[in-house]
């Protein structure tokens, strides 16, 4: 990719944020134009994971340059399994070479990347054995490896913990499973799928996630010959099969990202259209945008998102599963609803430390008073949960400069946004962490009109 200039013409961009932790914004200017949005990150990390249960090489499309996916591919490429880049955004994956890899080198590829406890299924069926090293991501409440462990174990899988990390071991062939999540968790879904495939016999997954990304991992599978059915009330059953073949796939476009322009649009009064933006895995999303005010234009190819040029209004959010309003949606929405007329509400159902990032808010001028045992309403259609807060946010405020630091990926993206919205100077460190999931992000600002520098 070549390098472009930053609006400031000081620095050169390169592919991925994480090479300047540090950047120095100008705000007070409306962001307005295109940028395109490839696959999920939420999909693209699975489907390459879904590659080793095959036999033969499988092709990805619409694959994003984001850390993620690097990392995915030095795990694949750990375990000997051939990457090649086809072309920009495409990759075949070669799994016929595989082989066992060690704790060292998982960890080292994986880093903060809780990727590596969804490799297990698949090892088990291909090579008897798995490892996981400690495992990291976004600092945003727990997110317990409980659900994983308790359905590889309900497969026959062998568990062993030591101080490097957890050993899994598979004496004999996996065999199908009653399992029933506590929580629809997209993550433990995905394990059961990825193990249940090649499992003997007949799997039941019960109170499954449901997640547009899920519903393409299971395409993905079809494809490579999994007999998998989807029924009412989350459940899925999965017949397992003896051997899987490889697929040709382009991945579901990244709603996560799209959304995160929109708000983008809302909260600097500005103008984006949103290329490979989908419809139908934005429903909720738009839902909500429309009731604060917000203007979309649907077409074939994307959506334009942009603010209605006069007051914005205050909404109530609750986060929740799919087909619910994303908790990756809630961090970028609040930053435009500090700019809304009058209090909205933020219930978190999902984590419960996801408003860390409003600390930065507040420091910048925002009205924001977060609870963290949430609030009772009668009106509230999601259940509550025990870990769940809310934020309470009161407008419109205008935000000004400041020093800021990024906590996490969803979180850092409203950071940016921000500091783009605000007027004077901010400068917003740890910015590398926003590459896990957001592609070509200082490219995309540039081609936005933001106007920064990166720092030493």
């Amino acid at each position: 990719m070549n390098p472009v200039e930053t609006a400031a013409g000081k620095a050169s961009l390169s592919a991925h944020p994480e090479s300047a932790d540090t950047i120095k914004f100008e705000g007070g200017k409306p962001l307005v134009g295109e940028v395109e949005v490839r696959g999920a990150k939420n999909l693209v990390t699975k489907a390459m994971v879904a590659a080793l249960l095959a036999d033969s090489p499988s092709v990805l499309r619409g694959v994003p340059h984001i850390r993620d996916v690097a990392v995915v591919r030095g795990l694949l490429e750990a375990h000997a399994v051939t990457v090649t880049e086809l072309a920009d955004g495409e990759i075949q994956m070669d799994p016929r070479g595989v082989e066992s890899a060690h704790f060292a080198e998982i960890d080292a590829h994986a880093g903060s990347s809780r990727i590596p406890i969804l490799f297990c299924g698949p090892l088990l069926h291909q090579l008897g054995e798995a490892y996981i090293p400690d495992l990291g991501g976004c600092r945003i409440g727990d997110r317990p490896i409980n659900f994983h462990l308790d359905a590889l174990r309900a497969f026959g899988a062998e568990v062993d913990k030591s101080n490097e990390g957890i050993r899994l071991s598979a004496p004999a062939r996996l065999v199908g499973a009653r399992v029933d999540l506590p929580y629809p968790s997209v993550g433990a879904t995905e394990q059961v799928l990825l193990t249940a495939v090649r499992a003997k016999g007949v799997t039941e997954l019960t109170n499954a996630a449901i997640e547009p990304e899920i519903m393409d991992l299971i395409a993905i599978l079809q494809k490579m010959g999994a007999i998998i059915v989807v029924e009412p009330n989350r459940t899925i059953v999965i017949e397992g099969v003896d051997s899987l073949s490889g697929y040709d796939h382009r991945a579901i476009a990244d709603r996560n990202e799209a959304a995160s322009w929109a708000a983008a649009a809302l909260a600097t009064r500005g103008d984006i259209y949103v290329r490979g933006a989908h419809q139908q895995e934005l429903m909720t999303f738009l839902n909500v945008y429309r009731k604060v005010g917000g203007v979309f234009d649907i077409d074939d190819e994307g959506i334009r998102f942009r603010h209605p040029g006069g007051a914005i209004k205050p909404v109530v959010i609750e986060t929740d599963v799919h087909p619910g309003f994303m908790t990756d949606w809630q961090q970028p929405m609040i930053v435009a609803l500090t700019q809304a007329e009058g209090r909205s509400i933020v219930h978190e159902t999902v984590y419960e430390n996801r408003f860390g990032f409003t600390d930065a808010l507040v420091k910048m001028g925002a009205d924001i008073q977060v609870y963290k045992e949430g609030i009772a309403s009668i009106t509230r259609r999601v259940p509550r949960r025990p870990l769940e807060q809310a934020a309470v946010i009161t407008g419109p405020t205008p935000l000004t400069g400041a020093n800021i630091r990024v906590p996490d990926l969803r979180g850092g993206f409203s950071h940016i946004i921000a500091a783009v919205t605000a007027s004077g100077p901010s400068t917003v460190s740890n910015v590398g962490i926003i590459s896990r999931g957001y592609e070509h992000l200082l490219q995309k600002l540039d081609g936005l009109g933001a106007t920064f520098e990166l720092q030493e």
